[in-house]
């Protein structure tokens, strides 16, 4: 008897997973329209508390105040760009400065201007909406 009843539990467990177990209904009746989809990042986390910790630094070190505003910094730099237009223009914008030839890769090409240049205008928006003057 014993064993039937493991074979029993065994089956019906198997049933269960197979078919589902819900309670809810598998299609609600009427859905709500769709509102606009939230924001998602493809910022990965190091790089989000990377630049948070250097912007804490430039803006006098770690308070409440900082450290909120300097997070909600960069997710308005991310409603901006991509985490890949963002990585290309620091890119540009660290290696710009080297000298001679080499230096040029960085500098002149207009994909390096017009990526230097969203960062830039995404900045000063993220500046401007984050911190309280």
């Amino acid at each position: 008897m014993n064993n039937r009843y493991k074979l029993f539990l065994i089956g019906f467990a198997s049933i269960l997973t197979l078919t589902g177990c819900s309670t809810a209904p598998e299609k609600p009746a009427e859905q709500a329209p769709a509102e606009a989809a939230p924001f998602v990042s493809d910022y990965p986390t190091r790089d989000r508390v990377e630049y948070v910790l250097n912007c804490v630094a430039q803006h006098g070190g770690l308070t409440y105040i900082t450290q909120y505003a300097c997070g909600c910094k960069i997710d308005k730099i991310a409603e901006k760009l991509t985490f890949k237009e963002y990585e290309a223009a620091k890119t540009f914008t660290y290696l710009r400065s080297t000298p001679g030839e080499s230096g040029g890769v960085f500098r002149d090409p207009s994909q390096s201007k017009d990526l230097t240049k969203r960062l830039k205008e995404a900045e000063q928006y993220a500046e401007k909406n984050c911190f309280v003057k």
